[in-house]
C-alpha cells in the first residue's frame, strides 16, 4: 500500500498521460499558450507560438537533409535556445536526440557519440575544435555550428560579437543560423515518433561508473513533465530559472520540459556565473529556484543575494546531492525575512529514472527527508540481496517503478538486466544502487549510493552520515568522507573538509572536529585523519568523492 497518499493533499493520485510523442505535447502547450512567453534568454523573450514556428523551421531543415527516424544527432551544447529548438525539431522528425556535454573533453565527446552512433552533431563554434578532430573516429557526417549570441537581444548580440571572436569550424558553412533561414519545403511533415519509441540519450555511470547511454522514451518525458508541474502547480505566471544544464536530466526535464508543457516561463542560463545569475533573480523574480547543494551555498555567500527581498519565490528545490542542513536552514531564514514562506526542498531522482520522481511536498516538511514518489510512482526499500521488502526504518536498497523508469542502457542488455528486474508483484523496478529507508508516514531517507557504503572490521559504514556531523560545526562548508584501503580494517575513514573561513590553527580544529564525530558516531565511523582542502566538483557541480578516493589510495600505494 502507498502509504505516502495520504500527504498528497490537492494533488491528483493519479495522472493522465496522453501516448503521444513529445513533439505533439510541445506543439499542444504551445498552441495553447502561443501568445505567452516560454523562455528568455539574456532579456529576449521568446513566446510560445515563436517556439513552434522554430521548432518547424528546424524540423524542416533537418528532413530536407535526409535526416529520418534511423538518424541519432548529438545536441553538444549548452541552456540555449538553439539547444530547445533542436531537441523538439529532432523528435518532430523521428530521429533522436543525445545530449553531451559541451565542456567534455574530445576522449569524452568521441566516446559518446560512439554508443549512440550518432550521424548529426550542433555544437557551439567555439566548440567545434573539440568536435572537428574526431570525425574519423566516429559515425558522424554532419557537424554544425551554431553562435551563442544568435538570440540575444541586437544590441548585446553586436557588443558579443565584437569584443568575443569566435572560432568557426573550416571548410564548412553548415550552421544553424542559415538552417531556420531557409524556405520551407513543400512537404508535411507529420510526428513520426511514437509514444513508446525513444526520444532521448542522456548518459550515467550507470552501476559500474562506466558511462552509457539511458533510452528516455517520449512517454517517460511526458510522465515525467506532467508530474513535475502538477506537483508544483506550474502556470503561466510562474518563472523558473533554469541553472541546470539541459544535458542533465534534471535540467531538461525539470527546468525545460516540464516548464514548457506547464505553459509557464523558462529563464535560460548557459553558463553559470555567479553574478549573472544574481542579477538575473534581481530582475526576472523567479518564482522557482532549482539548483544543487553547491548552488545554493555559492549564492548565500554572496552579500548581493542576501540583500534580495524574496517576496516573489514560491519555492526551492535541491537535488543531485545531499543538502546539507545549515544550507536549508540558511537559505529558509533568509527568505523568511521578506515575509516569504518559500521553503528549500529536497527532491530525489536519478536520469534512470528521467530526473526528480519524488520531493518534499509543499506544505509538509521533514527533516532530512527526500519526500514522497510523485503520483503513479512507486518506492520501496529492499533487502539488496534477499530483494525482500523491508520493514519501515530498515536500511536497504532504494527501489522504483512507474512510468518514468527508462527504457534501458542503449546497446548493453547485460548491465540493463542487473538495474531492471522484474519483482513477485509483476512489475518492473529500477534497482537504484541508492541505500536508503522509508519512515513509518511514508517519507523516504537517502543514505547514500551503494557503492559508497565502506566496510571498517565488517561493521557498514555510511559516509553521509559522517559528513552530516561534521557540517554540525560553524565552520564547515561542506565535507566528504572516503574509505582508505587498510590491509588490517578492510578501510578507514579519512575527511576532507572545505572550511567556510581559513585559519591558522587547523591542528586544533581536526582535535574538535574527532571529538565531534566521536560524539555522535560509533567507532568505526570516526575519521582517523582530516584534511582541509578545496573540494573537487564534478561537471554538474556535485562533490567529486570519487576523485578524492582514488588520489588518496594511489598516494597509498606509492608510499607502500
Amino acid at each position: 500500500m502507498s502509504i505516502w497518499l495520504k500527504h498528497y493533499g490537492s494533488i491528483p493520485k493519479s495522472l493522465n498521460y496522453p501516448q503521444i510523442s513529445l513533439y505533439e505535447a510541445i506543439q499542444s502547450s504551445c498552441l495553447t499558450h502561443k501568445d505567452s512567453v516560454a523562455f528568455s534568454y539574456f532579456g529576449r523573450v521568446i513566446t510560445y507560438k515563436q517556439l513552434l514556428y522554430y521548432i518547424d523551421k528546424f524540423a524542416f531543415y533537418l528532413k530536407g537533409v535526409g535526416i529520418d527516424k534511423n538518424n541519432r544527432i548529438s545536441i553538444i551544447l549548452p541552456t540555449c535556445p538553439q539547444a530547445v529548438i533542436a531537441f523538439y525539431a529532432i523528435n518532430k522528425i523521428g530521429a533522436i536526440a543525445s545530449f553531451i556535454h559541451p565542456l567534455s573533453s574530445e576522449d569524452e565527446i568521441t566516446n559518446y557519440i560512439n554508443i549512440s552512433n550518432s550521424t548529426f552533431a550542433i555544437t557551439l563554434d567555439i566548440f567545434a575544435n573539440k568536435v572537428l578532430p574526431i570525425n574519423n573516429k566516429t559515425p558522424l557526417k554532419t557537424i554544425m555550428q551554431t553562435n551563442i549570441s544568435t538570440f540575444m537581444p541586437f544590441f548585446l548580440k553586436i557588443a558579443y560579437n565584437v569584443f568575443k571572436k569566435s572560432k568557426k569550424i573550416a571548410n564548412t558553412n553548415t550552421t544553424f543560423e542559415s538552417a531556420i533561414k531557409q524556405k520551407n519545403l513543400n512537404i508535411d511533415i507529420k510526428p513520426k515518433q511514437e509514444y513508446s519509441d525513444t526520444a532521448v540519450i542522456l548518459y550515467s555511470g550507470g552501476t559500474t561508473g562506466k558511462p552509457k547511454g539511458i533510452e528516455l522514451s517520449n512517454y517517460n518525458l511526458i510522465a515525467n513533465a506532467i508530474q513535475v508541474s502538477t506537483w508544483a502547480n506550474l502556470s503561466k505566471s510562474d518563472k523558473i530559472l533554469a541553472i541546470l544544464p539541459i544535458f542533465h536530466g534534471f535540467g531538461l526535464s525539470v527546468c525545460i520540459n516540464a516548464v514548457l508543457m506547464g505553459g509557464a516561463q523558462a529563464i535560460l542560463v548557459p553558463n553559470f556565473d555567479l553574478n549573472n545569475v544574481i542579477k538575473l533573480i534581481k530582475k526576472e523574480k523567479p518564482t522557482f529556484l532549482v539548483g544543487v547543494p553547491t548552488l545554493y551555498k555559492a549564492l548565500l555567500d554572496n552579500k548581493d543575494f542576501r540583500k534580495i527581498n524574496f517576496s516573489f519565490l514560491n519555492g526551492a528545490f535541491s537535488g543531485a546531492d545531499m543538502l546539507p542542513e545549515h544550507i536549508k536552514k540558511d537559505f529558509d531564514a533568509l527568505v523568511e525575512k521578506s515575509g516569504s514562506s518559500a521553503k528549500l526542498r529536497e527532491g530525489y531522482g536519478l536520469t534512470e529514472s528521467v530526473t526528480a520522481i519524488a520531493a518534499i511536498p509543499l506544505d509538509k516538511y521533514k527533516s532530512n527527508s527526500i519526500g514522497i514518489p510523485f503520483p503513479d510512482m512507486q518506492m520501496k526499500i529492499i533487502d539488496p540481496a534477499s530483494l525482500e521488502n523491508l520493514k519501515p526504518n530498515e536500511i536497504g536498497e532504494i527501489c522504483v517503478s512507474g512510468p518514468c523508469v527508462m527504457k534501458g542502457y542503449l546497446n548493453n542488455e547485460l548491465e540493463t538486466k542487473n538495474v531492471l528486474k522484474t519483482h513477485n508483484d509483476g512489475k518492473i523496478w529500477l534497482h537504484t544502487g541508492d541505500l536508503g529507508y522509508m519512515d513509518e508516514d511514508g517519507f523516504f531517507y537517502f543514505k547514500q549510493r551503494l557503492k559508497r557504503m565502506i566496510k571498517v572490521s565488517g561493521m557498514n559504514v555510511y559516509p553521509t552520515e559522517i559528513e552530516s556531523v561534521l557540517t554540525l560545526h560553524e565552520n564547515v562548508k561542506f565535507s566528504c568522507a572516503i574509505g582508505v584501503k587498510d590491509p588490517y580494517k578492510m578501510h578507514r575513514i579519512k575527511a576532507f573538509i572545505e572550511l567556510k573561513h581559513q585559519i591558522n590553527d587547523t591542528e586544533s580544529l581536526k582535535k574538535e572536529l574527532i571529538a565531534l564525530c566521536k560524539k555522535h558516531l560509533n567507532v568505526w565511523s570516526v575519521p582517523y585523519d582530516i584534511e582541509f582542502t578545496q573540494l573537487p566538483r564534478t561537471k554538474i557541480g556535485k562533490i567529486d568523492c570519487k576523485l578524492l578516493e582514488e588520489k588518496e589510495n594511489e598516494k597509498n600505494n606509492g608510499k607502500n
